[in-house]
């Protein structure tokens, strides 16, 4: 299979990449960086800076994962238009070179995340309910979705991921928390009610090659364990693998001060449930966080 990846040198990307190399599928990415492609995703991956290099290629689906990183840096007028960039402009780019394709590929699975569902408080979401609220995240969500939703009007069947927190070893949510928790400075964010649906690495990438292998698979489906925690259950669990307190919680106040509109995505939550993929059949690895935990932060394990 010939599978075009965006976002392909990022964690999600550079996963997958591994996992398809070993099936034998050819694996281009498109990257602003195409030199670097083959060193972080695999020497058999093929970067390219422009989608024109390809030609009239043909391709038997495309990936669409790229999007800079949500929660990095404050929410500026300049950030939010690089989030905005590096998502929607990017997949109506993507969608309108596949329109000019002779033979367009059948499948497009393209990135989306839990927040198209705004702060949701306790409702419990499945794929059909709607957003429970329209603050920023929300809207870059679903406008991400609808970008890529295009693409059906070329005949290509598209897949949303609606994806959690993704929990892996080398990069990530995770990786950023473990410095301080390590030292027993961790804690609780907020009153830490907040529902934080996560997934492990290896689910992520299963459940994406399930749903490639799927020939029926098409429109949203939440990428998330079956079994979401709230951020004090979270933070509870981190610290006891680590054999650390978590005794220094981050008051909501100070957040906001510290975080400005930031702030409402680490203090709000959903509880996301990932109906549609159990309905269909998949198994997920790591449904509790006490394994999942325990296999990313084993140091004798190498994550595959």
């Amino acid at each position: 299979m010939r599978i075009l990846l965006t976002g392909g040198t990022g964690l999600i990307g550079r996963a997958l990449c591994r996992h398809w190399l070993e099936q034998g599928h050819e694996l281009l990415v498109w990257s602003r960086r195409p030199e670097q492609v083959p060193q972080l995703c695999g020497a058999a991956v093929r970067g390219v800076a422009r989608l024109e290099e390809l030609g009239d290629i043909e391709l038997h689906a495309v990936i669409n994962l790229a999007g800079a990183p949500i929660a990095e840096r404050h929410w500026t007028r300049a950030r939010k238009a690089l989030l905005w960039e590096s998502r929607i402009n990017l997949t109506e780019r993507l969608v309108d070179w596949l329109a000019g394709l002779t033979r367009r590929p059948q499948l497009m699975i393209s990135g989306s995340a839990v927040g198209w569902y705004g702060d949701a408080g306790e409702r419990q979401l499945r794929e059909d309910d709607p957003p429970a609220s329209s603050d920023f995240a929300s809207q870059l969500c679903i406008a991400w979705e609808e970008s890529a939703q295009r693409a059906q009007e070329l005949g290509i069947r598209v897949i949303l991921i609606r994806t959690g927190l993704v929990l892996a070893r080398d990069g990530g949510f995770l990786t950023r928390l473990l410095p301080p928790f390590r030292l027993g400075l961790g804690g609780r964010i907020g009153d830490g009610r907040q529902w934080m649906p996560w997934i492990h690495l290896q689910d992520q990438v299963a459940l994406i090659d399930f749903l490639l292998h799927h020939p029926t698979a098409n429109g949203p489906y939440n990428a998330c364990a079956p079994q979401p925690v709230r951020n004090a259950e979270f933070t509870r669990n981190l610290a006891q693998a680590l054999h650390r307190p978590a005794l220094l919680p981050l008051p909501a106040p100070l957040l906001r001060v510290g975080f400005g509109e930031l702030s409402g995505l680490l203090l709000g939550g959903q509880h996301v449930l990932p109906e549609r993929l159990s309905a269909e059949g998949f198994r997920f690895r790591f449904s509790e966080l006490p394994a999942a935990l325990a296999d990313l932060l084993d140091g004798n394990h190498a994550e595959r």
